[in-house]
């Protein structure tokens, strides 16, 4: 396992993620610590979730896993929307909202410290001043050790850590975006950002919810049992376009002995500023063939080629 700083920070994370989303949902608490297990053995330490993922049933399942091994992972949650109580004031990022997310988060999670604690998104109604000094004051309490965000624009990234800066707080050390080969548009702004200031990227949805797995064929539909049948999601990525694209992606990595999946990733991992790919998983299976991607290291010329592929 190839192991990355988080941006400018001195932390070190495993260059595949795993996500949690499914935990609480088709994934039971069994398969959760089998999962976890599996990741932490074959290297992965670095976990992510947030306290909305399935009503906070994401993080207790993680939490009951990794008893007895904390010092081996590094746990990363989120905060800013509502989780059970839908009152006016359980839900934003301001002070009041982080503190009692925070608080519920390691409970949940049996722990006394999260390791990377982000802002799910970009909260209008309140003051960034105020976001930045709640974490500062957290992450000085002992109860955070670094702090991120999660789905801010270029600029929302930018304003928070001149805000941080300007008052000698911490600044986010990392950004969680949806970023795949079908879905680019953070190279416009936000990676250009990221690669100035030195913030790492941790891209979500990195097989676009499975349709990049080669799983999905032209004119057959979405296979019984898969997300595609029911997910508005990836529906909207099964067009004719796209399949063209996939077919020259499958056979660009047929010929050189990978999948469409590891090709994906393998992908996300050669980008600018990309720290840790979060790949979710709903099998130990599934686990074992993310590490795997994270092993193929393209070379510049494959990329290029794969750049023309994408743009046409």
């Amino acid at each position: 396992m190839q192991y990355r700083h988080l941006g400018k920070s001195g932390l070190l994370l495993s260059a595949i993620g795993l996500g949690t989303n499914q935990f609480g949902g088709k994934v039971d608490v069994k398969q959760a610590a089998e999962i976890i297990h599996t990741a932490v053995d074959l290297g992965i330490n670095f976990i992510d979730t947030a306290d909305v993922y399935r009503e906070g049933r994401s993080e207790n399942f993680i939490g009951q896993a990794i008893q007895g091994m904390r010092e081996k992972v590094l746990v990363a949650t989120k905060v800013r929307h509502p989780v059970g109580a839908k009152g006016p004031n359980d839900q934003g990022a301001s002070r009041h909202h982080i503190v009692a997310g925070l608080e519920a988060s390691l409970t949940r999670l049996g722990i006394e410290t999260i390791d990377l604690y982000q802002i799910h998104s970009w909260d209008e109604g309140t003051p960034i001043e105020e976001t930045m000094r709640a974490l500062e004051d957290l992450l000085r309490a002992g109860k955070v050790r670094y702090i991120g965000a999660s789905n801010f624009s270029a600029w929302q990234l930018a304003q928070a850590n001149a805000v941080a800066e300007m008052h000698y707080w911490t600044l986010f050390v990392s950004i969680q975006p949806h970023y795949h080969m079908l879905h680019r548009e953070i190279e416009k702004e936000l990676v250009p950002a990221c690669k100035y200031f030195n913030i790492g990227i941790l891209p979500y949805f990195p097989l676009a919810g499975g349709f990049l797995t080669g799983k999905y064929r032209r004119g057959q539909g979405a296979p019984k049992g898969s997300r595609g049948e029911e997910s508005p999601y990836v529906q909207k990525y099964m067009a004719d376009e796209n399949y063209s694209i996939l077919e020259k992606l499958e056979e660009f990595a047929r010929q050189r002995s990978h999948g469409l999946n590891e090709l994906a990733i393998a992908w996300l991992l050669a980008q600018p500023q990309v720290t840790s790919v979060i790949a979710g998983a709903t099998a130990t299976e599934q686990v074992q063939a993310n590490v795997k991607s994270g092993e193929w290291a393209l070379s510049a010329e494959e990329l290029a080629e794969v750049k023309g592929i994408l743009e046409g």
